[in-house]
């Protein structure tokens, strides 16, 4: 089984910066491959705490996926991490598996997301109730390169993930973090 590693370089944009990629993706002739809303459940405790790693049941429209995602540390200002996922046919039986595990949620974000497969990257708008986000998946070269291309060089690069931020932001209800859009 090989391992995988996920590279990227996120960015916080503004309204106007967000306005801005999104025109230079089409303009530029980047392939829009589609928008998803996404419900993000973080579970944790344990042995996962211990080795700084989380496991996320992502639901995006009648779709289950579970991933393993453990950081790796490095010098660059891109983001890497040992990832495996798999899509789940049983959202529920899952949910209730990793609780008599003893996982316990603690932490929900909602997001959504505009993807667009960009020369050797992938590039996502992403918007979380508090704020907007640029992600650029691929090589750090191919990174460097689309930044370049898309002239968000200096954009300003977020280091915190979704699940930090959601922490900052979010809203507690007991043990549970959750950041959501208002209905």
């Amino acid at each position: 089984m090989k391992m995988a590693i996920e590279t990227e370089k996120k960015y916080r944009l503004t309204r106007e910066q967000y306005e801005e990629i999104f025109t230079a993706l089409a303009e530029s002739g980047a392939e829009f491959k589609g928008e998803d809303f996404e419900e993000n459940t973080l579970y944790g405790v344990g042995i996962l705490n211990e080795r700084r790693a989380v496991l996320r049941v992502r639901k995006i429209g009648g779709r289950t996926i579970l991933t393993f995602k453990r950081r790796i540390q490095n010098d660059f200002d891109v983001k890497q991490q040992i990832e495996h996922e798999t899509e789940v046919s049983d959202a529920e039986a899952l949910e209730k598996i990793l609780e008599n595990l003893g996982f316990k949620p603690w932490l929900v974000y909602e997001k959504r997301r505009k993807i667009y497969k960009f020369r050797a990257v992938e590039v996502v708008l992403d918007e979380l109730p508090f704020g907007l986000f640029m992600e650029i998946e691929g090589s750090i070269t191919a990174i460097a390169e689309a930044e370049m291309l898309l002239d968000a060089e200096d954009f300003e690069t977020e280091h915190e993930t979704y699940p930090n931020l959601t922490t900052k932001y979010g809203v507690r209800r007991g043990d549970l973090v959750e950041a959501r859009f208002e209905r």
